[in-house]
């Protein structure tokens, strides 16, 4: 990583020249700024690639501070630094757009850590500027994309293929998170290696261990046989961990002591066994967040995310959009038995235009649904009647201009009334149950998040592993 330049805003003199001390041995350059006053002349005069930001000045609240200066401090990563009773505003601070906080006293190998990760973030997208005048490659190990913005992310998977460290993906559901982790591993030393995928989100709870680390036979009831588990299955190779965000807490602990020794302990037995993975990991969420709000252990977090990798959504990729969509018209009309020329002018416009909240996975669904769908030589896709699976008839209703789409592109949620009426509607047949409730529920949360289990399951307040079991279970009950 290039030196970074960094601003510290702390009023604290002895803990000011304490990291500045560490980050300037470390080859960064620093600057200091003890008040708010004193940060609003730095924040004006230059920009930094990082900002280490007190929430308490003695004239100012960092807070308001980063608000005021929000727009100017987009291409700078932001890290909050706080004490345990400003929790809540960091937290706060998070959701504007910080890039991650540090909760005083800080220890030195977190400050180094978190700095170089926030630096590396905006470094990267400097390059996206540099990597014009280069070579342009429009597809890459999966991946299917000529932007610049892709450009830098197929140079920054080559740089860290042959590295034994852990990756940390972050990115929107469909985004091609999982394509990454393989392209990583495809170019690096081990790409000859086993490389294993699980979802965290979509394996019950009670399981997950057992899917991860093995089981003897006996182990637990069902256990018929003994197992070998995820990580042993990729010794030598790379283990993905996709959804890590999904794990639940007690398993997170397993996980990071796994981490430690490279040692695992399959259930049922008390000897240990080592493994050789690099591990890399994903997620849709906002980890940082995870971490600050309880639900993802901060050690894990930070074993994890030694190199983050951030994957754009596909509205950020510009033309990449119709390039893509000729390529699945291209696969899927072989697949299909079609004779397709091209997509009809009007279609590609269109396609460029949409917000494509669902991502490449969304793009993949519509192209596939409109040459099924479609006849002649000429595809015409409609991307906006493809967003969406329809809803049943008991939730259909009139949405307002505001429940049309929601700020970020996903799909408007059915309002809780209308849940709530077809419940009491059903409920007053004496015949219908209240599996029967429950499945018509979920499956209308389902059809609104476009298919989306994890979101679903988010909104309903739920873990994706409950959905999961209950879709299973109406599958065998036909």
């Amino acid at each position: 990583m290039n030196a970074a330049r960094i601003l510290i805003v702390e009023d604290s003199a002895s803990l000011a020249m304490s990291y500045a001390a560490q980050l300037s041995e470390a080859g960064h350059e620093v600057e200091l700024a003890q008040t708010g006053a004193e940060a609003e002349a730095q924040l004006t005069g230059a920009r930094f690639d990082v900002v280490l930001l007190d929430l308490q000045l003695p004239d100012a609240n960092g807070l308001d501070l980063f608000k005021a200066h929000q727009a100017r401090l987009q291409e700078t990563s932001v890290i909050v630094v706080t004490a345990d009773g400003s929790l809540g505003r960091a937290v706060e601070a998070m959701r504007v757009g910080a890039y991650d906080f540090l909760v005083k006293p800080v220890a030195a190998e977190r400050l180094l850590t978190t700095v170089r990760n926030g630096a590396e973030r905006h470094q990267l997208a400097r390059e996206v500027k540099a990597v014009r005048s280069a070579r342009t490659r429009d597809s890459f190990h999966g991946f299917i994309g000529a932007s610049p913005v892709m450009q830098a992310i197929y140079r920054a998977i080559e740089n860290i293929g042959d590295s034994k460290a852990a990756v940390f993906i972050t990115g929107e559901s469909g985004s091609g998170k999982e394509v990454a982790a393989e392209a990583i591993h495809l170019s690096g030393r081990r790409a000859k290696k086993p490389f294993i995928a699980i979802n965290c989100g979509a394996i019950p709870e009670n399981l997950l261990e057992s899917e991860l680390f093995g089981h003897v036979k006996g182990a637990f009831t069902g256990a018929l046989e003994n197992r070998v588990g995820a990580a042993k299955a990729a010794d030598g190779g790379t283990l993905f961990l996709d959804e890590i965000c999904e794990m639940e807490l007690k398993l997170q602990v397993k996980l990071l002591r796994f981490l430690q020794t490279g040692m695992i302990q399959r259930v049922g037995t008390s000897t240990t066994e080592p493994v050789d993975v690099r591990v890399i990991c994903a997620t849709n969420r906002n980890p940082a967040l995870e971490v600050a709000e309880g639900r993802f252990r901060e050690d894990l977090y930070y074993r994890l995310n030694v190199i983050p990798l951030e994957l754009p959504a596909l509205r950020e990729r510009g033309d990449d959009i119709v390039l893509i969509a000729r390529r699945f018209v291209e696969r899927f009309s072989r697949e299909e038995g079609r004779e397709i020329e091209r997509i009809a002018p009007a279609s590609e416009a269109a396609l460029a235009e949409h917000g494509w909240p669902g991502n490449v996975r969304e793009l993949q669904n519509t192209i596939r649904r409109a040459i099924v769908m479609g006849d002649g030589p000429e595809l015409v896709v409609h991307p906006a009647a493809g967003t969406a699976a329809p809803r049943p008839a008991a939730l259909a209703t009139s949405p307002s201009p505001d429940s049309q789409q929601k700020h970020d592109g996903a799909a408007a949620l059915p309002p809780a009334s209308a849940t709530l009426g077809m419940a009491e509607n059903m409920g007053a047949d004496t015949s219908t149950t209240l599996d029967a409730i429950e499945r018509a529920a979920i499956e209308a949360r389902l059809a609104a998040m476009d298919g989306n289990i994890v979101q679903a399951a988010r909104t309903l307040g739920v873990s994706p592993s409950t959905i999961y079991r209950k879709m299973e279970k109406w599958e065998r009950a036909g």
